[in-house]
Parts: C-alpha cells; structure tokens; sequence
C-alpha cells in the first residue's frame, strides 16, 4: 500500500523539482512543494548599492542587480540584472556565472524565468519603469524572487510604482523584501514604506540608498508599524525559525 502511494505522488508531481516557499499564485503548473527542514539556514550578504548576495542552505549562490561593480570575490551561480540604470547590470558579466537572467524585455520579448537550481528557485515578475525623457518603457524591470530554505525573498529593484492587486497574487507570500529607499530616482520613500505595505513581509532589507541620513528618513518613516534593527555587519544569516517574531526592517550597512 505504502508503494502505491509513493507511486501514486510521484505521478502528480510534476517533473521539475519544487519546494516550500512562496508559490506565485498564477503558475501555469502546480506544484508540490517539499517543506524546508528547521534549521535550514541561509546567508544574505549586502554588497552595496542595489545587490545582495543570497546563499542557499545547499550552498546555491545567487547576486541580484549584477553590475560587475558590487560583487562577492568569486562568481555567484545565478546573477540577476536589471536596467533602469547603469549601476543595476552589466552587459560583460564574469563569463564563469552558469545564469545570467536579464530583467526586462529583449527583442520585444517579456522577460519570464522559472530556474531551479538545488535547493533555490528563482522567478520574476516584469514592471513598467520611467525612462529619462519621462516615457514608461514597458517590462523594463523585473521583481526577482528567490525560495529556498522554506523562505521567499522578493527583490524589488529598480521599482517606480506601487503595486497591482494582480502583481500582489502573482507574488504570493513574500517573507523578505529587499526595498530601494532613495526617495527619488525610483519612487518616493512613502510610496516605497507603501508597497512594503502592500507586501506585508517580515523581514524589510533597505537598499539603494546613497547615504546614511537617507537610511535613516526611511528608518523615521518605518518607525511605530516595524521594529527597527540596524546592524554594523552586512551579513545577515536568517531561516524560516529564526525569523524575527514582529515585522522589522534590518538596516546592513553599505548602501552607496
């Protein structure tokens, strides 16, 4: 009997490999996901600017806003890039990175990835993003979203708008946001404190934000609806049981 039902599950499963986290909820496939064991743990490194690096339990490495600028000593497993600005991608990454995910449309094509590497699996979803003249340029950005450890991390990037109620269910269930807080050349520190609102994530990660006084107005903003925790290590390592027991914003140091 117990045979029969392994083989019975391993025929609904899909094919691809999948597991706890957050499921955008307009998949074309559905999938079973595998919860994370508890002391799966992984390591989330600022590195200045927009980019982070994310270290999976199994070791999967992953840097978002690759620009060849902000980058750890050796070359991630997966870079991703956005191109509102110069600072946000390289066209000449480190040809040793297996997969470079280019954020916003090529060829009039709508970026869409769904890459499983190990224990991490990255998706996005594309925006709208202002150009210098002040016309939109369609799908020129893209949330990216990473799960692994039982926990989804959504990068935000270079974000100039709040959120649809249709990008929140693509979304789903975001654990950790990483927000830019310039205040100006992506969108107002209201409206960057409303779509982290909108999100409603447990741990907020400020990026993007130049300088200290910077940091600090978004921290005054925040202050009273998240607790306030500003560390003097970019190092951040986080799991699902270790998650902070009320919504706090985790202030890394290095935001230039």
């Amino acid at each position: 009997m117990r045979r029969a039902l392994v083989l019975c599950l391993a025929i609904l499963a899909p094919l691809h490999a999948a597991w706890a986290g957050c499921a955008p909820v307009a998949m074309v496939t559905p999938r079973i996901w595998r919860a994370a064991a508890s002391d799966e743990t992984m390591e989330i490194t600022f590195l200045g600017h927009a980019s982070f690096e994310i270290v999976s339990p199994a070791g999967v490495r992953a840097v978002t806003d690759y620009n060849g600028v902000n980058i750890p000593a050796d070359p991630p497993d997966i870079a991703t890039m956005n191109h509102a600005h110069s600072t946000h991608y390289t066209l000449d990454p480190d040809p040793r990175i297996p997969h470079v995910l280019h954020g916003w449309a090529e060829n009039g094509q709508r970026p869409a990835f769904d890459l499983t590497i190990q224990d991490m699996h990255v998706t996005n979803l594309p925006t709208n993003i202002r150009t210098w003249d002040g016309r939109t340029e369609l799908y020129g950005n893209s949330i990216f979203m990473f799960e692994t450890g039982g926990l989804c991390i959504a990068h935000l990037s270079h974000l100039h708008h709040l959120l649809e109620s249709a990008d929140l269910a693509t979304l789903g269930h975001i654990d950790i946001v990483m927000v830019a807080v310039d205040g100006a050349l992506t969108m107002s520190q209201k409206d960057a404190a409303a779509v982290v609102d909108q999100l409603q994530p447990r741990v907020v990660l400020p990026m993007h934000y130049f300088t200290r006084d910077v940091l600090t107005r978004f921290l005054d903003l925040e202050r009273g609806k998240y607790a306030i925790d500003v560390r003097d290590s970019p190092v951040l390592d986080i799991s699902r049981t270790s998650l902070p027991p009320v919504p706090t914003v985790i202030a890394l140091p290095g935001g230039y």
